[in-house]
């Protein structure tokens, strides 16, 4: 069974689900939630409160007992559960693309989970999988496939994908990515997040969290004072036209060629982009489980030898 799962520093995302990449450890049964998982002793429960940023994903055992919740969600929701068999799981993952050639190795061996049938509890149901193949692919690159039709005769394009603590940018030129062209600015949405809680908690005395935050910026009627909502907007406005110069200074000219803007922060961040007045034709792809689907074409490309 193929699944493709994006290991995000905000959320963990697969076809079927997206949730925080946060984890609650108790050696008791959680008094609240349904999605209890249990594995050695542990019960495990998805938190609001995200893991503090990781840019190597294997130094524990969190990121893999999340890839367990999405393995578990996406069995569920294909109908493949079975208590009486062990499940054969193929994985496709990703990496930002300036990580990808030194961790690409470890991160596979990681998610393989050394080998053997791992057994745990999901919904009080007993789960055995066995992870026969792990291939991990470049984010970015990956949450352009949907599009790859529109971008493969193209000379030059110019993908960003602004996630929760990175911001990967790679140029695809007639649809080959050009790896000398790449990097991870660790300037996601959460360094934008900190920077409004903490303006706003020393103006205001006031606590946002960062669901408050999407909900300012999504334009959802909220009851916090017009004073508020003018500051989170300065922060936003401030943060997208930095960003936009970081990559100038870099070198990449986004008013020359077609520039794809994928991942979440991309999408929250939409109307600021469009508004700066420093993006010549931009291509926005409004499907925050993008890479996800990459990955899983990549792979069915890999194994056709495409």
């Amino acid at each position: 069974m193929l699944i493709a799962i994006d290991h995000g520093n905000k959320q963990m995302k697969s076809i079927h689900k997206t949730f925080t990449s946060g984890l609650i450890e108790s050696k008791v049964y959680p008094l609240l939630g349904d999605d209890i998982l249990k594995r050695g002793g542990f019960y495990y429960a998805i938190s609001n409160q995200r893991i503090p940023y990781m840019r190597d994903k294997t130094l524990d055992n969190r990121f893999f007992t999340l890839t367990l919740f999405a393995i578990a969600h996406e069995i569920l929701a294909a109908g493949a559960y079975s208590a009486n068999n062990i499940i054969d799981v193929q994985l496709a993952v990703g990496l930002p693309p300036a990580h990808y050639g030194a961790q690409y190795e470890r991160f596979e061996k990681y998610l393989m989970g050394g080998n053997d049938i791992i057994e745990f509890e999901f919904r009080n149901k007993p789960y055995s999988i066995y992870i026969s193949e792990v291939l991990s692919f470049p984010q970015a690159y990956a949450a352009a496939m949907p599009i790859y039709s529109r971008i493969r005769d193209v000379a030059k394009a110019t993908i960003i994908d602004i996630g929760g603590f990175t911001v990967d940018y790679l140029q695809v030129k007639k649809g080959k990515a050009d790896l000398s062209v790449c990097d991870s600015l660790e300037d996601g949405v959460i360094t934008l997040y900190n920077k409004i809680k903490s303006k706003v908690n020393a103006t205001y005395d006031i606590l946002l969290e960062e669901s408050d935050i999407d909900v300012i910026i999504s334009g959802e009627t909220t009851t916090y004072e017009d004073k508020i909502l003018h500051m989170v907007e300065n922060e936003i406005n401030f943060f997208t036209m930095d960003l936009l110069s970081r990559l100038r200074e870099r070198m990449i000219d986004l008013k020359n060629g077609i520039v794809i803007f994928v991942g979440g922060g991309s999408i929250l961040l939409r109307k600021y982009l469009e508004g700066s007045g420093k993006v010549g034709q931009g291509i926005f792809v409004d499907d925050i489980s993008a890479n996800v689907r990459g990955y899983e074409l990549l792979y069915r490309a890999h194994k056709a030898g495409r």
